[in-house]
């Protein structure tokens, strides 16, 4: 009994660690990795790899966009679209794209300014735009295609405050889930279509995916409250209107409405059956994959419009109109497929509702993993010590092969989805526990592990690294980081003018100061590039908050430096100003080097942007720049917009952000220049120099020092010059790193 009292203590731990996981007290990101890989294998392993020809995808290609133009396509093509499909006999057509804006390509609208304008009293004028207005009215001509047919429009539900367009009308309250565990996700606001076509179309439903932890989109929530209304998914939507438009009705299990029970069930009843759609406590279901991709016919969207596509290929068919061109960012991330068209998960939802093969989670499926690990675990941690090596093993070999073959039977036969991944790892701990001397390992481990990343990582988070030591790795891997460039500035003239002895003090105390301020802020040191510091948040230590604690440091690093800087004077040194670039987005952190020397650090073009902005504070007489990601990833921390602007080797535009000071800090005088500036800034890039200069002298009046109001003063003066309002769009590029 003695000799195995600390066996039994440790295997109890390991077990009581991993039901609390299963019961949801908390979660542990390496089982729901696992879960996640396992209901994948299945996933893959199980999939039919059949074509649905019930369902055919309009793609809007890379050849539509070089044939017919770039998007948005002009609504008279749209319009021809749907007259094209329903010319050729679709039953129901869903559009995986939202129409939020007025098409103005046909020029009415500068017609129309003319009408009221200089050409008022102009009557062979005016009758003859009365005669075009139709034809020119794009967007009447679309919401005339759709009327009276069967047509799905889709939109975007919001996690943000901002509503544009219009919604359609709901298929629930809120009230029908009112007592019940978990309820349906909320958005706070909506993009949704025009509303002469929403008007127009039979109905619309919102296409959001859940995208898990690790990217993949697994499940998509077929209902979404906003408000005190329930709206429908685009894959539902279409579902209802093949099937006549029955009511939806939420079945909430056993005790019905009046019990607490979750969501289980979205039940569609029509005359001929009864249709139930399996979902989560919050309205999501299982996306039931077919296959890779392309399970479904795809026709380009610029045959239709053309006319190439043989008609009987649309006859009697569910069409899908979306996109896969990798411009229209449309591409995601699934179990099935790495770059996965964003329209075939709803073809797939559609053919499986249709079909009835979703697979389903039940509310219990916590009740039947608890018990199972609470047998499985009690005959282990009492079976497995007293037994010899050798069989011991053939046991839990046994063991594991059992729950193996019983959770891919319900997978199977029963449609059930059960969370395997505790099992496993239950049997696999407590064997591994039970066969080794897991007291002392554990020390040794321990150990080593502070050996390992002491070399690179601060001192004071190896400490809270060291217990968990598991979840942490050298490896390489990548992850969503923030990371910062801090550079001094003038550093060379300044180093001539010091005696090599008081150069090295003076950087000592430079570096020293703004160190301390990088760990203050749980920021991993990266390293020291002459008079330059690299630093980095969210690895290895997971941080949630990254961007946020890396700004906090760059204002912190600026007041140290203002403390640093008073001192230094004091002994007659010369002072030191620094340029900060701060930028958030997937990286690659591991450790990197060769046999010779080794760094725990970072690397890609995130990083990259990073250094860039670093680089361009002094163009806009700043001390600290923050790319646009970390702006967004912050809160609390009130900032002036600095430009929108195309760094060298990239494509895309990016805006930059100064953070001027923690909001419950912030100066009344600065507020109002801050309310200024933004005035101004907008005035420039709408082109209205005039009223930009008006904002901005006044500006430089109020801070002379500033070299931002003079370096839009002297934009606002070349544009001029220029004349180059036509092609203006408010984006400054960069030539050089």
């Amino acid at each position: 009994m003695k000799r195995n009292l600390l066996r039994w203590i440790a295997s109890l731990a390991v077990l009581a660690v991993l039901l609390g996981h299963a019961a949801g007290f908390y979660r542990l990101l390496p089982v729901d990795v696992l879960d996640n890989l396992i209901y994948d294998a299945r996933l893959r392993l199980t999939m039919p790899r059949t074509p649905d020809d019930r369902i055919v995808i309009v793609d809007i290609d890379e050849r539509s966009l070089a044939e017919v133009g770039r998007w948005p396509w002009g609504r008279d093509r749209m319009a021809m679209l749907v007259d094209r499909l329903f010319g050729a006999g679709a039953s129901v057509v869903g559009f995986d794209i939202v129409m939020a804006e007025p098409d103005r390509s046909s020029g009415l609208a500068s017609l129309e300014q003319l009408a009221a304008g200089g050409m008022r009293g102009d009557a062979r004028y005016r009758a003859v735009l009365d005669g075009l207005r139709g034809q020119l009215d794009f967007d009447g001509r679309f919401a005339a295609a759709l009327g009276g047919r069967p047509v799905v429009l889709g939109y975007y539900m919001s996690g943000r405050g901002d509503a544009h367009g219009a919604l359609p009308s709901p298929v629930l309250s809120a009230a029908v889930f009112a007592g019940h565990q978990g309820g349906v996700r909320e958005a706070q606001g909506y993009a949704g279509n025009l509303p002469v076509f929403q008007q127009a179309s039979t109905s619309a439903g919102f296409f959001n995916p859940v995208v898990d932890f690790d990217g993949n989109v697994r499940r998509v929530p077929l209902l979404i409250r906003h408000g005190d209304k329930v709206y429908e998914s685009l894959s539902l939507a279409i579902v209802r209107l093949v099937l006549g438009e029955p009511v939806l009705v939420p079945d909430f299990g056993e005790r019905g409405d009046k019990g607490d029970d979750p969501l289980d069930t979205l039940v569609l009843k029509t005359p001929r059956r009864t249709v139930r759609i399996p979902v989560d406590e919050h309205g999501a279901a299982l996306v039931p994959y077919r296959g890779r991709d392309h399970s479904f016919p795809y026709v380009s969207a610029a045959d239709v419009l053309t006319g190439k596509v043989p008609a009987d290929l649309l006859a009697h068919r569910i069409v899908l109109v979306g996109t896969t061109a990798p411009g229209l960012l449309d591409m995601r991330s699934t179990p099935v497929g790495s770059v996965y068209p964003g329209v075939e998960i709803h073809a797939n939802l559609v053919s499986g509702m249709l079909d009835g093969t979703l697979r389903h989670e039940p509310a219990y499926a916590s009740a039947i993993q608890l018990v199972a690990m609470l047998v499985i675990g009690l005959l282990m941690i009492f079976g497995l010590p007293w037994q010899a090596p050798l069989r011991a093993t053939a046991a839990t070999i046994a063991l594991l092969a059992l729950a193996t073959a019983g959770d891919f039977a319900l997978w199977t036969y029963g449609g059930g989805v059960l969370p395997f991944a505790a099992s496993i790892l239950l049997i696999a701990t407590l064997f591994v526990l039970n066969m080794s001397l897991g007291f002392f390992l554990e020390s040794r481990h321990r150990r080593q592990f502070a050996n390992l990343f002491g070399q690179y990582v601060p001192p004071e988070l190896v400490e809270e690294m060291s217990r968990e030591p598991g979840r942490y790795s050298m490896d390489g891997r990548r992850a969503e980081l923030t990371v910062l460039f801090c550079d001094v500035r003038g550093f060379t003239t300044i180093a001539e003018t010091l005696e090599p002895e008081d150069l090295a003090r003076w950087m000592n105390e430079y570096l020293g100061a703004m160190t301390a301020v990088i760990r203050a802020q749980r920021g991993t040191l990266d390293k020291y590039i002459g008079d330059a510091i690299m630093a980095f948040w969210g690895a290895p230590v997971a941080d949630p908050n990254h961007a946020q604690h890396a700004v906090l440091g760059a204002l912190r690093m600026r007041e140290a430096l203002t403390l640093l800087n008073t001192a230094l004077a004091q002994r007659g040194k010369p002072a030191i100003r620094v340029g900060i670039g701060i930028n958030t987005g997937p990286m690659t952190v591991g450790d990197m080097g060769s046999d010779v020397r080794r760094a725990y650090t970072v690397m890609g073009d995130s990083v990259n942007l990073g250094a860039r902005l670093e680089g361009i504070s002094r163009h806009y007489g700043v001390d600290v720049v923050v790319g646009e990601s970390t702006r967004e990833q912050t809160e609390g921390i009130v900032y002036r917009e600095l430009d929108r602007v195309r760094v060298k080797g990239k494509r895309e535009a990016v805006a930059i952000y100064e953070p001027i000071a923690e909001a419950d800090r912030l100066p009344a005088v600065l507020a109002w220049e801050l309310g200024q500036w933004d005035e101004a800034l907008r005035y420039y890039r709408s082109g209205d120099w005039d009223a930009a200069e008006a904002l901005l002298r006044p500006l430089v009046g109020a801070a002379p020092g500033s070299g931002l109001y003079a370096l839009y003063l002297e934009r606002i003066a070349t544009a001029r010059e220029r004349a180059c309002i036509e092609a203006w769009d408010g984006i400054h590029d960069f030539d050089t790193k």
